[in-house]
Protein backbone atom coordinates (compact mmCIF):
# COMPACT_ATOMS: atom_id res chain seq x y z
CA UNK A 1 0.00 0.00 0.00
CA UNK A 2 1.48 3.09 -0.82
CA UNK A 3 1.55 6.64 0.78
CA UNK A 4 -1.06 7.96 -1.56
CA UNK A 5 -3.50 5.07 -0.61
CA UNK A 6 -2.95 5.48 3.59
CA UNK A 7 -3.38 9.38 2.76
CA UNK A 8 -6.67 8.89 0.47
CA UNK A 9 -7.88 6.53 3.84
CA UNK A 10 -6.96 9.10 6.19
CA UNK A 11 -9.30 11.36 4.30
CA UNK A 12 -12.00 9.12 3.45
CA UNK A 13 -11.66 8.40 7.47
CA UNK A 14 -11.22 12.07 8.54
CA UNK A 15 -14.73 12.77 5.82
CA UNK A 16 -16.95 10.50 7.55
CA UNK A 17 -15.97 11.38 10.75
CA UNK A 18 -16.52 14.81 9.85
CA UNK A 19 -19.60 13.71 8.36
CA UNK A 20 -20.52 12.07 11.86
CA UNK A 21 -19.71 14.89 13.55
CA UNK A 22 -21.73 17.43 11.51
CA UNK A 23 -24.61 15.09 11.38
CA UNK A 24 -23.86 14.99 15.31
CA UNK A 25 -23.57 18.95 15.39
CA UNK A 26 -26.76 19.11 13.34
CA UNK A 27 -29.14 16.54 15.14
CA UNK A 28 -27.88 18.49 18.70
CA UNK A 29 -28.76 21.88 16.83
CA UNK A 30 -32.12 20.86 15.88
CA UNK A 31 -32.43 19.35 19.24
CA UNK A 32 -31.96 22.79 20.59
CA UNK A 33 -33.67 24.46 19.10
CA UNK A 34 -36.87 22.47 19.77
CA UNK A 35 -35.95 22.96 23.26
CA UNK A 36 -35.59 26.76 23.11
CA UNK A 37 -38.89 26.38 20.85
CA UNK A 38 -40.69 24.68 23.27
CA UNK A 39 -39.31 27.00 26.12
CA UNK A 40 -39.87 30.01 24.47
CA UNK A 41 -43.74 28.75 24.24
CA UNK A 42 -44.19 27.90 27.11
CA UNK A 43 -42.66 31.65 28.07
CA UNK A 44 -45.11 33.32 25.91
CA UNK A 45 -48.24 30.98 27.22
CA UNK A 46 -47.39 32.23 30.50
CA UNK A 47 -46.44 35.49 29.49
CA UNK A 48 -50.11 35.72 27.83
CA UNK A 49 -52.03 34.25 30.84
CA UNK A 50 -49.92 36.59 33.17
CA UNK A 51 -51.38 39.28 30.68
CA UNK A 52 -54.96 38.15 30.78
CA UNK A 53 -54.84 38.28 34.34
CA UNK A 54 -53.47 41.53 35.08
CA UNK A 55 -55.66 42.99 31.93
CA UNK A 56 -58.84 41.00 33.93
CA UNK A 57 -57.65 42.52 37.25
CA UNK A 58 -57.11 46.27 35.74
CA UNK A 59 -60.42 45.47 33.95
CA UNK A 60 -62.46 44.71 36.79
CA UNK A 61 -60.67 47.73 39.28
CA UNK A 62 -61.67 50.34 36.84
CA UNK A 63 -64.87 48.69 36.91
CA UNK A 64 -65.04 48.88 40.68
CA UNK A 65 -63.98 52.20 40.52
CA UNK A 66 -66.96 53.29 37.92
CA UNK A 67 -69.11 51.71 39.65
CA UNK A 68 -68.12 53.48 43.17
CA UNK A 69 -67.81 56.93 41.18
CA UNK A 70 -71.39 56.30 40.13
CA UNK A 71 -72.64 55.64 43.21
CA UNK A 72 -71.33 58.50 44.93
CA UNK A 73 -72.53 61.01 42.73
CA UNK A 74 -76.07 58.86 43.22
CA UNK A 75 -75.69 59.62 46.82
CA UNK A 76 -75.04 63.20 46.19
CA UNK A 77 -77.73 63.82 44.12
CA UNK A 78 -80.07 62.21 46.74
CA UNK A 79 -78.40 64.00 49.45
CA UNK A 80 -78.79 67.46 47.80
CA UNK A 81 -82.55 66.56 47.08
CA UNK A 82 -83.13 65.11 50.17
CA UNK A 83 -81.74 68.86 51.80
CA UNK A 84 -84.23 70.35 49.45
CA UNK A 85 -86.90 68.55 50.97
CA UNK A 86 -85.81 69.67 54.35
CA UNK A 87 -85.45 73.47 53.46
CA UNK A 88 -88.57 73.24 51.52
CA UNK A 89 -90.44 72.13 54.66
CA UNK A 90 -88.88 74.45 56.91
CA UNK A 91 -89.95 77.02 54.10
CA UNK A 92 -93.86 76.04 54.48
CA UNK A 93 -93.70 75.83 58.20
CA UNK A 94 -92.26 79.75 57.82
CA UNK A 95 -95.03 80.76 55.81
CA UNK A 96 -97.83 79.08 57.72
CA UNK A 97 -100.64 81.55 59.44
CA UNK A 98 -100.03 83.91 62.83
CA UNK A 99 -102.14 81.07 64.40
CA UNK A 100 -100.32 78.26 63.61
CA UNK A 101 -97.52 79.77 64.99
CA UNK A 102 -99.13 80.96 67.82
CA UNK A 103 -100.50 77.59 69.23
CA UNK A 104 -97.17 76.11 68.68
CA UNK A 105 -95.65 78.39 70.79
CA UNK A 106 -98.32 77.83 73.75
CA UNK A 107 -97.98 74.37 73.14
CA UNK A 108 -93.61 74.53 73.59
CA UNK A 109 -94.51 76.64 76.43
CA UNK A 110 -96.65 74.31 78.13
CA UNK A 111 -94.04 71.75 77.23
CA UNK A 112 -91.11 73.99 78.44
CA UNK A 113 -93.09 74.70 81.72
CA UNK A 114 -92.55 70.95 83.02
CA UNK A 115 -88.56 71.57 82.84
CA UNK A 116 -88.57 74.98 83.59
CA UNK A 117 -91.18 76.43 85.55
CA UNK A 118 -89.72 80.33 85.43
CA UNK A 119 -87.02 82.35 83.35
CA UNK A 120 -87.14 83.47 79.81
CA UNK A 121 -87.94 83.06 76.07
CA UNK A 122 -86.66 83.39 73.03
CA UNK A 123 -88.05 83.22 69.55
CA UNK A 124 -87.04 84.54 66.03
CA UNK A 125 -88.19 88.49 65.01
CA UNK A 126 -91.32 86.55 63.11
CA UNK A 127 -92.64 85.14 66.15
CA UNK A 128 -91.75 88.35 68.54
CA UNK A 129 -95.48 89.63 68.68
CA UNK A 130 -96.94 86.50 68.87
CA UNK A 131 -94.81 85.30 72.18
CA UNK A 132 -95.47 88.48 73.81
CA UNK A 133 -99.24 87.77 73.24
CA UNK A 134 -99.16 84.09 74.61
CA UNK A 135 -96.95 85.11 77.14
CA UNK A 136 -99.66 87.62 78.43
CA UNK A 137 -101.58 84.68 79.12
CA UNK A 138 -101.85 83.95 83.41
CA UNK A 139 -100.64 79.97 82.66
CA UNK A 140 -97.45 81.72 81.64
CA UNK A 141 -96.67 84.54 83.91
CA UNK A 142 -93.68 82.96 85.35
CA UNK A 143 -92.44 83.66 82.09
CA UNK A 144 -90.72 86.94 80.44
CA UNK A 145 -89.68 87.75 76.77
CA UNK A 146 -86.17 87.19 76.53
CA UNK A 147 -84.49 88.39 73.27
CA UNK A 148 -84.63 87.53 69.43
CA UNK A 149 -82.18 85.39 67.92
CA UNK A 150 -81.41 83.69 64.55
CA UNK A 151 -83.66 80.64 64.70
CA UNK A 152 -86.46 79.40 62.06
CA UNK A 153 -89.19 79.46 64.43
CA UNK A 154 -90.39 78.16 68.12
CA UNK A 155 -88.72 79.11 70.97
CA UNK A 156 -85.46 78.32 73.29
CA UNK A 157 -86.44 78.94 77.01
CA UNK A 158 -83.80 79.61 80.04
CA UNK A 159 -84.25 79.50 83.10
CA UNK A 160 -83.68 82.65 85.58
CA UNK A 161 -80.46 81.60 86.99
CA UNK A 162 -79.10 81.06 83.52
CA UNK A 163 -77.86 77.29 84.45
CA UNK A 164 -80.62 75.41 82.30
CA UNK A 165 -81.66 75.57 78.59
CA UNK A 166 -84.58 73.79 76.39
CA UNK A 167 -84.16 74.29 72.51
CA UNK A 168 -87.87 73.78 71.17
CA UNK A 169 -86.93 75.39 68.12
CA UNK A 170 -88.34 73.98 64.86
CA UNK A 171 -85.11 73.49 63.65
CA UNK A 172 -84.33 71.43 66.44
CA UNK A 173 -87.85 69.49 65.91
CA UNK A 174 -87.12 68.99 62.25
CA UNK A 175 -83.48 67.54 62.86
CA UNK A 176 -85.09 64.96 65.30
CA UNK A 177 -87.71 63.99 62.78
CA UNK A 178 -85.49 64.12 59.90
CA UNK A 179 -82.56 61.79 61.60
CA UNK A 180 -85.52 59.16 62.88
CA UNK A 181 -87.22 58.99 59.47
CA UNK A 182 -84.34 59.55 57.35
CA UNK A 183 -84.57 55.85 55.71
CA UNK A 184 -88.04 56.04 55.37
CA UNK A 185 -88.20 59.26 53.71
CA UNK A 186 -84.56 58.20 51.00
CA UNK A 187 -86.94 54.64 50.71
CA UNK A 188 -89.74 56.57 49.78
CA UNK A 189 -88.04 58.68 47.35
CA UNK A 190 -85.48 56.87 45.74
CA UNK A 191 -86.85 52.94 45.81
Amino acid sequence: MGLDAVIAEIKDKGRAEAEAINKEADAKKVELLNIAQQKAETVKTAAREEAGKTTSHIISQEEAAGHLVVKRQILNTQKELMDEVYRQALDKIDTMPESFHKGAISSLLHKAMAEIPKGSVNCCARDEKVLKEVLKESEFSAFTFGNIIGIDGGIIVESTDGQLQVDFSYHTFMSQVWESGLKDASDILFA
